[in-house]
């Protein structure tokens, strides 16, 4: 079932190590509620007869939106779309920018569930990654979140900050298990292009962790979750039973989404026509407005997917979470991949980096170290 994404681009203050698009000026904020009302709208008939799964506020800091903002954003979706009874209604939620009357508010609004970016307990990787709270305010802000109802939390978690040990991860993780989240996401800092991580990087001013500390925190966390209940159903993200995201595995699986605000993307499958068009908006909040403004969709491009690429994007994006799904794979592409790369899939089933079960390959945590590479050995 398809999803809907918005993309709030506002931020108190942007991360050094972020690539996503935000500002943090605030003072175009009506005009750009205006504008993503009307973009909203113009989407209308590509909805017709579908009813979404999950709705995504992502960012930026979407937890900057008063209650009465998100309530109105909330209200015209549900007006445009049919959203099903039981969706998935994730809010990205950054400590520090919420208090138990506004996260209450959300709640009675139908937001199930928070996503919440603490990155890190320790205040001086906090420092390093220029976020705006204290250790104290993300321990504060899962308390709230719990006293206004939700259920369903999900914790960001940064490794591999430069100068960080394996002892200082294991810290921010028993930390995070104390929280009692249902969903954990794991990221390796990654060096962005034209980020200000990435000129700390090229001016030597900072040193990135070396990839064997780096392959060792990650295979801890594999364990180390695994062993206290989490499935690990994608690379970086770890869940309770029942409790993956279910926005994020609809990417993954190449449901059709839509994406409303300054940079986001949507993705729309043509089933008769055998590909799907992929589209994206200008990453620029002023055009944006602008645009929509002149009644213009505000697209910076768009393509059409053909099945070649499709079945190339299944099996990287299937690999990397719960496991490529071959028979679907060839009711909808003619491709029996078990009889195509037989000796391949053998070879790292018997080398312990794949296993087949139920007519799913998926990779084992020792195959995760490995992703990108043994994708590139099972493209059709």
């Amino acid at each position: 079932m398809p999803s809907l994404y918005v993309h709030i681009p506002f931020c108190e203050k942007k991360c050094l190590y972020c690539d996503f698009y935000s500002i943090e000026n605030r003072s175009s904020m009506v005009d750009f509620l205006s504008a993503l009302h009307r973009e909203i709208e113009m989407y209308r008939s590509l909805g017709d007869g579908v009813t979404f799964e999950t709705v995504f506020f992502g960012g930026g800091t979407p937890s900057l939106l008063s209650p009465e903002q998100l309530g109105s954003l909330l209200s015209h979706l549900h007006e445009v779309y049919k959203i099903g009874s039981d969706a998935e209604i994730t809010v990205e939620t950054n400590p520090g920018t919420v208090t138990t009357e506004k996260l209450r508010a959300y709640r009675l609004l139908g937001v199930n569930r928070l996503s919440i970016g603490i990155q890190s307990f320790h205040e001086d990787e906090l420092k390093f990654l220029s976020r705006i709270h204290d250790a104290n305010q993300a321990l504060q802000c899962v308390r709230l979140a719990r006293a206004a109802g939700f259920e369903n939390l999900s914790i960001d978690l940064i490794f591999s900050i430069p100068g960080q040990t394996l002892a200082r991860w294991k810290s921010n993780l028993n930390q995070a298990l104390s929280l009692a989240p249902q969903h954990i996401s794991a990221y390796s800092l990654i060096v962005e292009e034209n980020t200000p991580l990435a000129r700390l990087v090229a001016s030597k001013q900072v040193s990135p962790n070396p990839v064997e500390e780096e392959a060792e925190m990650y295979e801890f966390t594999m364990k180390f979750l695994g062993s206290h209940g989490f499935e690990h159903y994608e690379v970086s993200n770890y869940a309770r039973p029942g409790f993956r995201s279910r926005h994020n595995y609809n990417y993954w699986t190449h449901e059709n989404y839509l994406g409303f605000g300054p940079s986001a993307h949507s993705f729309w499958k043509q089933q008769e026509a055998g590909f799907g068009k992929r589209w994206w908006n200008i990453a620029n909040l002023s055009h944006y407005c602008e645009r929509l403004l002149g009644n213009q969709l505000p697209l910076t491009s768009q393509e059409f997917v053909k099945a070649r690429e499709l079945m190339n994007e299944r099996v990287f994006l299937g690999l990397r979470s719960d496991g490529l799904d071959l028979t679907r794979f060839e009711r909808e592409f003619g491709v029996l991949l078990s009889d195509t790369h037989e000796s391949t899939i053998n070879q790292l089933i018997n080398e312990e980096y794949a296993a087949i079960e139920d007519r799913r390959l998926r990779l084992t945590p020792k195959g995760f170290l490995l992703c990108d590479e043994i994708s590139e050995r099972l493209l059709p």
